[in-house]
């Protein structure tokens, strides 16, 4: 038997059903913490993925991009500021909507966190100072290099046989190490030292090479697919209408698209 505030119930989600925002037609379908409000982990400290301006706002490619998805989907963008190695447990535990920070794809990440379709294709590659006798991945061995803590540019390294490989919280604390003399080499993203050298000027190189060549994915926890489907056609679309592109040689000169793209694992 239906009563007066059951009729009323179903009156109102089929209201939302028919005029909710976004590609996957309401936002209560999207499985949000809050409803219209996207929230999305970011580091803020890894440029130019993500950075702070020294006005204090998030910038860098992963928001300029979420900002986009967000306003595509008809929802407010909030960026949550976390270090890299938080955001896993984060996600895990609910804190935020989408993993915003740059991660590679990886077999047993897949286990336990729900991808999106690949966005970006890049590589791990030896950073170097100016003159290093350093000249391809392969000469790290028997030096002491660094890596960004929990990214798997420490594992990737290990079968070339470095000495020793110290984890850094951040980027700039692993550059600054290497300008320093502390270590001998840092395995970080390609697009990231790029960014950091042409950016800061920093007295630092890129040796030939690839160290490991990945595409990387956000991250949902696997309760959330319509919003992970939701963001993909957001992708998608932004891809096709060259938005993608704009934001992508605004701020690194280059398009990075994966020709062949990882698909989310549903």
């Amino acid at each position: 038997m239906l009563t007066r505030r059951s009729v009323i119930g179903a009156v109102a989600a089929m209201t939302v059903a028919v005029f909710g925002a976004g590609t996957a037609q309401a936002q209560g379908a999207l499985e949000l913490n809050k409803p219209g409000v996207l929230s999305v982990a970011t580091e803020a400290a890894f440029p130019p993925f993500s950075l702070l301006t020294p006005q204090g706002q998030v910038d860098g490619i992963e928001i300029r991009l979420f900002k986009e998805i967000s306003k595509r989907l008809g929802l407010t963008y909030e960026p949550v500021i976390l270090k890299w190695e938080s955001t896993l447990v984060g996600l895990l535990a609910g804190q935020f909507d989408v993993m915003g920070t740059t991660m590679d794809v990886t077999e047993a990440r897949q286990k336990q966190i729900l991808y999106s379709d690949g966005w970006i294709e890049s590589g791990a590659v030896v950073l170097v100072r100016q003159g290093s006798d350093i000249k391809k991945p392969a000469d790290i061995k028997g030096k002491v290099i660094g890596a960004l803590a929990a990214s798997t540019y420490i594992s990737a390294s290990e079968p070339l046989g470095p000495t020793e490989i110290k984890a850094y919280k951040s980027e700039p604390e692993a550059y600054q190490d290497l300008i320093n003399r502390n270590i001998e080499g840092v395995v970080t993203d390609q697009v990231a030292a790029a960014y950091a050298i042409k950016t800061a000027k920093l007295p630092l190189e890129i040796t030939p090479g690839y160290v490991t060549q990945v595409q990387k994915g956000w991250g949902f926890q696997k309760a959330r697919p319509n919003l992970a489907k939701a963001v993909n056609k957001a992708l998608a679309d932004m891809q096709a209408d060259g938005t993608y592109a704009k934001i992508m040689t605004d701020m690194i000169g280059i398009v990075p698209k994966p020709e062949k793209p990882f698909r989310s694992n549903f």
